[in-house]
C-alpha cells in the first residue's frame, strides 16, 4: 500500500490549490478525482461556462440595444449553438491551467475514480488501490440538489450540468428557484430569445442581500424576467409536448405551461459516498462539520469548499486549500477567517457583496454610519448612459468598513478597491484620499468615501473653530 503525507479526494479550486501546494513545499501528495479531466465544478459546469455563456448573451442584447438607439436595424436570432460552442472554447483554454501533466510535474500522484474510506487513515479508489495518507483532505464540491417535485423526473429537467449541451433555447423556460444560478442563466436565455417564468419560494429574489441592493436589482431584472414570488411547485405535468408546473401562490394553484424546466434549487454536498460516519465523520445532511482550522471530528482530516457548507464560492475554497496547505501540511495552526470574503452575482447588472448589510451592522452594532451614491451622481456613469449604478458602504462609528454593497454593470471588478481596505482594516475616509484617475467606474467609491469627510469637515463644530482661525489668520 503506498502511503502519502497527504491524500486529497476531488480536485476542484479547493482540492488542487491544496494539492499544488503542499506538492510545491515536498510534501508526497495523492490526488482522487471521478472525472476524466481536474478542475471540478467551477471550471467544467459552473462558473467558467456560465460566465462564457453570460457574456455571449450580453454581447446579443446590447447589439440589439445599440441598434434601437441609433436606429440601426437587427434581423435574424443569434444562435445559442454559437454561444456554446465558446463555453466549449472557454473551458478547453483554462483546463490547461489544470491538466494532469503540470500537476505530474509538481509531483502530484493522480488517481481517477471515487474516493472513500476504509479506516481513518486508508482511502479506496472505486473497489480497487488502497492508499495511506498522514493527512487528508476533502474537496469533493457538490452537485444540483433534486427535490421530490411530484412528477419532475417523468417531465424531465436540465441542470447547471446539462444547460451547456441545449442546441437551441426553449420558447418558454421554467425556473425553479431565484438563486444566483438560477438568474443568471435565466436572464441568458431571456437574451436568447426565451420567455422565462423564476419561480421562488421566498417573497424576494437576493434574500442575503441589503434590502437597498434587493430592491434595485428587482427592478432592474423583471424587465427582462417574469417572477413567481412566495412560490411553491407542487407537481409538474406533461401535457402535448409541454411541461406544466403546478404552483401554489397565496393559497391558489396556477398552472405554468413551458417547453423546458431549468432546476435550480440549490446545492447537495457529494459527500454521501465518502463512508464518513464509518470512521466517525461528523456531518448534518452531508455537509461536514469543521472547526476554525478547517478540522473535521476527525483530526487529521480536513474538509474544505462545498463540503463544509460555509461559502459555496470557487474563490472560497481556494482560500480555505491555501489555509490546510498551512494547518496539515507544517502543523502551524490558522484560523480560518470569512470576514473578508467578497461575493458577486453576475447578472447584469452586477450585484457585489462583502461583509454585513445594514441591517445586520445595526443589529451588531449601536453606531452606524451609510455612505451610498447612485451612478446618476458619478461622471463616467453618466456619459456612459448609465443609471443603474448603487453603491452602498456601512461603517462603523470610527470610519472602519462593516459592509460595503453594489449594483452596476462590471461591479465585480471596480469595487474591489473596497475588498483590499476592509482585509487591510482602512478606514472609508482613506480610500478619499487615493487619486482616481477621471474619469473612471471607480470614483463611484471614492464619491462614497468623500461623504465620510463632508461629515467630518462641514458639521459639528470644526466648521466654526475653522471659521474662527480663518477670520484671525487673515
Amino acid at each position: 500500500m503506498k502511503k502519502f503525507d497527504l491524500i486529497v479526494i476531488g480536485a476542484g479550486a479547493g482540492g488542487l490549490t491544496v494539492a499544488a501546494g503542499a506538492a510545491s513545499l515536498g510534501a508526497t501528495v495523492a490526488l482522487i478525482e471521478k472525472n476524466p479531466e481536474l478542475g471540478g465544478d467551477c471550471l467544467h459546469y459552473g462558473c467558467v461556462p456560465s460566465k462564457a455563456l453570460i457574456t455571449s448573451a450580453k454581447k446579443v442584447y446590447q447589439a440589439r440595444k445599440t441598434a434601437e438607439e441609433f436606429g440601426l436595424d437587427v434581423e435574424g436570432e443569434a444562435s445559442i449553438e454559437q454561444a456554446m460552442n465558446r463555453v466549449k472554447e472557454a473551458i478547453a483554454e483554462i483546463q490547461h491551467h489544470d491538466s494532469k501533466d503540470r500537476f505530474r510535474k509538481l509531483g502530484v500522484e493522480i488517481y481517477r475514480g471515487k474516493g472513500r474510506f476504509v479506516d481513518p487513515h486508508v482511502v479506496q479508489i472505486d473497489e480497487g488501490e488502497k492508499i495511506r495518507g498522514k493527512r487528508v483532505v476533502i474537496s469533493t464540491g457538490s452537485r444540483p440538489n433534486i427535490p421530490p417535485i411530484e412528477g419532475l423526473k417523468e417531465a424531465g429537467f436540465i441542470t447547471n450540468e446539462t444547460i451547456f449541451d441545449v442546441k437551441k433555447p426553449p420558447k418558454h423556460l421554467i425556473v425553479i428557484g431565484g438563486g444566483p444560478i438560477g438568474l443568471e442563466m435565466a436572464q441568458s436565455f431571456a437574451r436568447f430569445g426565451s420567455e422565462v417564468t423564476i419561480i421562488e419560494a421566498h417573497d424576494m429574489i437576493f434574500g442575503k442581500e441589503d434590502q437597498d441592493i434587493q430592491k434595485r436589482i428587482f427592478d432592474q431584472l423583471k424587465n427582462e424576467l417574469s417572477f413567481l414570488l412566495n412560490a411553491k411547485v407542487k407537481r409538474v405535468e406533461t401535457k402535448d409536448g409541454k411541461k406544466s408546473v403546478m404552483v401554489e401562490v397565496e393559497g391558489k394553484e396556477v398552472e405554468i405551461e413551458g417547453d423546458e424546466i431549468l432546476l435550480s434549487a440549490g446545492r447537495k454536498p457529494n459527500t454521501d459516498q465518502l463512508n464518513l460516519e464509518e470512521i466517525g465523520v461528523k456531518s448534518d445532511r452531508g455537509v461536514i462539520k469543521v472547526n476554525e482550522y478547517l478540522q473535521t471530528s476527525v483530526s487529521h482530516i480536513y474538509a474544505i469548499g462545498d463540503t463544509n457548507g460555509q461559502f459555496p464560492f470557487t474563490h472560497a475554497a481556494g482560500m480555505e486549500g491555501k489555509m490546510v496547505v498551512r494547518n496539515a501540511v507544517f502543523g502551524v495552526k490558522g484560523k480560518v477567517n470569512y470576514d473578508h470574503v467578497p461575493w458577486v452575482t453576475f447578472t447584469d447588472p452586477e450585484v457585489f457583496h462583502i461583509g454585513l448589510t445594514e441591517e445586520e451592522a445595526r443589529e451588531k452594532h449601536s453606531d452606524v454610519k451609510v455612505y451610498s451614491v447612485s451612478s446618476k451622481d458619478v461622471d463616467r456613469f453618466v456619459t456612459d448612459r448609465d443609471t443603474t449604478g448603487f453603491v452602498k458602504i456601512i461603517t462603523d462609528k470610527k470610519g472602519y468598513i462593516l459592509g460595503a454593497h453594489a449594483v452596476g454593470e462590471n461591479a465585480g471588478d471596480w469595487m474591489q478597491e473596497i475588498v483590499l481596505a476592509k482585509t487591510q482594516n482602512h478606514k472609508i475616509g482613506e480610500i478619499s484620499n487615493v487619486i482616481h484617475p477621471y474619469p473612471t467606474h471607480g470614483s463611484i467609491v471614492s464619491q462614497a468615501a468623500d461623504q465620510y469627510w463632508r461629515e467630518k469637515l462641514f458639521k459639528g463644530v470644526i466648521p466654526k473653530i475653522a471659521k474662527k482661525y480663518i477670520q484671525w489668520f487673515r
